[in-house]
């Protein structure tokens, strides 16, 4: 991430509803949590710390019961305050740091560049038009998933953006953004890698994975867990690559017919990335047999 978005990115993700993942009686209250950020805040001012390093650093300015071992965690249960690690993060007062030998570190973003978070709407709006510009035109509960909140929570952001039409759904597109107000289908074939941002990211499911591509195409509903072959902008099939010598051996698996002309611009697809990988192309049409990216 650059530095310059952390004002917007800590402003947006402070600013969303927190819902505790932990049950009631051990989860934190809103001043336990708020104390573990400052504490968080104050013990990565000057230093990187490990876990172990930063769990003594915010028992000391928080209290015992910061240390409680509550969050269960592979054969054990970590301390308490860790339930406000991401919180923490989203707050910006915390980020990973360089690795000590094996182990992780923590640091915090102010030491790397003194900011101040956006206001949380200005924050959200600015978060919105670049979500839009970058997967739209999108719905408010498109934007929700991609954020991890409600759409009750980002509707409001919505209400003065130019919309349009879309296969029957009304959709909303980013100000000043006019390609997107005149939508085209999308012409040609390309070969899109393991989680794609296009896969990853792009709603409604059942126009991009139409048919048996969805069950083909995704783990249970997960996109991403396979390469995609587009056709028209629409997930068409999978398939795989495996280097052997100097030769780039590409398999497809088309859930389509494939005509001449779509035929030659996959060619051209699987040579462009033989070329990037400094191979000779060979393509062959057929089964997928390589399952799921776990």
């Amino acid at each position: 991430m650059p530095l310059e978005d952390l004002p917007m990115w800590t402003g947006a993700l402070s600013a969303l509803p927190s819902v505790g993942s932990q049950p009631d009686p051990i989860r934190m209250s809103a001043d336990e949590i708020d104390q573990v950020i400052m504490a968080i805040g104050e013990a990565l001012a000057h230093d990187d710390l490990t876990v172990d390093e930063l769990t003594e650093e915010v028992v000391r300015r928080t209290g015992a019961w910061a240390r409680e071992p509550t969050i269960p965690a592979f054969q054990g249960a970590w301390a308490r305050w860790r339930q406000a690690t991401s919180i923490a993060a989203n707050a910006g007062v915390l980020c990973h740091g360089p690795l000590r030998g094996r182990q992780v570190t923590y640091a915090n973003p102010h030491r790397l560049r003194p900011f101040e978070p956006m206001p949380a709407e200005k924050a959200l709006t600015e978060l919105l038009h670049r979500y839009l510009y970058s997967y739209g035109p999108a719905t408010p509960q498109q934007f929700a998933r991609w954020l991890k909140t409600t759409p009750t929570t980002v509707k409001p952001y919505f209400d003065d953006l130019p919309r349009v039409e879309l296969a029957d759904h009304t959709v909303w597109y980013a100000p000043g953004d006019d390609q997107a107000a005149d939508i085209e289908r999308a012409e040609g074939v390309r070969l899109l890698p393991y989680f794609d941002a296009y896969g990853v990211g792009s709603y409604p499911r059942e126009l991009l994975f139409p048919g048996k591509a969805f069950a083909r195409a995704t783990a249970r509903g997960q996109a991403g867990n396979y390469p995609l072959l587009l056709v028209d902008g629409i997930v068409a099939g999978v398939w795989h690559q495996k280097k052997s010598g100097r030769t780039l051996h590409v398999t497809v698996e088309a859930l389509t017919s494939l005509n001449r002309r779509r035929r030659k611009l996959l060619d051209a697809e699987v040579d462009r990335l033989a070329a990037i990988l400094g191979a000779a192309p060979s393509l062959t049409l057929g089964e997928v047999t390589v399952g799921a990216h776990a």
